[in-house]
């Protein structure tokens, strides 16, 4: 991986980890501060407390979520 890519990592049952140069911003386009940050985990339960970040609840309320991406890809075809 590079300095300047950018990977999203689907968490086992888990939040989207995005790692590298990357912006988040709310609907008004205002960014949020995570300059102190070298990983983003976005919430994709959707029960966070912190949304649009994670904070570990899906693993309170059993959120499952396994995809893999062989399976997106048999499913194209």
């Amino acid at each position: 991986m590079s300095d300047a890519e950018v990977v999203i990592r689907c968490r086992l049952n888990g939040p989207l980890v995005v790692t590298g140069p990357v912006r988040v911003v709310d609907h008004e386009l205002q960014p949020f501060d995570i300059s102190a940050r070298e990983n983003v985990a976005l919430c994709r339960c959707g029960a966070s407390g912190r949304r649009p970040f994670c904070d570990g609840t899906h693993r309170k309320i059993d959120f499952q979520a396994a995809e893999l991406a062989a399976d997106q890809a048999s499913a194209d075809e």
